[in-house]
């Protein structure tokens, strides 16, 4: 069985639970807590899974990997139906797109190790802190609606009427957005495609305060 070590608030791990639904894939859910004693992503036995010493890890027979569109990915090479990218190269290039202007453009600014860095080397208080959060998503989000308002291949979801790698990314974003309290009224393409993917079982499974370590 595939092996998935997670977290589960990580976003990033947030979008191959997704995939690994969609794709209808059973997989154990190995817990690393980011946060106790320290963070368990920095011990010794993780970090040899994880040189990153980040989450998610995903094993597969052979395969260990982590960053998660790269898993993404894989899982859609390895285990073809149904896709989450699209046939034509086109199509392929924006939902990559899509994708990697959160993964790359949005996430990295927000992530645990980041916040982490503000509060505790930079002093930043919690107020700034969360300021610093929405400030990177509203630029971010603003950036995303756009190209999804302005694109022929936009429909039910992020690119056509069935998910695909992108939405898989928005919505743990979005799950993001939502627990910092930033305001996505501006957003309506965005929020359209949040609910019709949480309409969905896989994404409602996915889902963080569904998982086996939210307790």
């Amino acid at each position: 069985m595939i092996k998935l070590y997670t977290y589960f608030r990580s976003s990033a791990t947030y979008r191959v639970r997704i995939a690994l639904n969609l794709k209808g894939l059973p997989f154990e859910s190995i817990p690393v807590h980011l946060l106790r004693d320290g963070g368990d992503q920095h011990s010794a036995e993780y970090a040899r899974l994880n040189a990153t010493q980040l989450v998610p890890t995903l094993v597969d027979g052979t395969l260990t990997t982590g960053q998660s569109l790269a898993i993404i990915e894989y899982l859609d090479e390895v285990y073809r139906n149904p896709p989450l990218l699209p046939a034509n190269p086109a199509g392929r290039a924006r939902v990559r797109a899509l994708s990697l202007s959160i993964a790359c453009e949005i996430h990295p600014l927000n992530n645990l190790r980041v916040l982490q860095y503000l509060e505790h080397e930079l002093k930043v208080d919690e107020a700034a802190k969360a300021k610093w959060y929405r400030h990177w998503i509203t630029l971010g989000f603003t950036a995303l609606e756009s190209m999804l308002e302005d694109s022929p291949d936009t429909g039910e979801f992020c690119h056509g009427n069935r998910p695909t790698m992108a939405d898989c990314c928005l919505i743990p974003q979005i799950a993001n957005a939502r627990r910092f309290n930033t305001p996505l009224h501006a957003f309506p393409q965005i929020r359209r495609i949040e609910t019709a993917c949480l309409a969905l079982p896989e994404f409602q499974h996915a889902k963080p305060e569904d998982q086996p370590d939210a307790g």
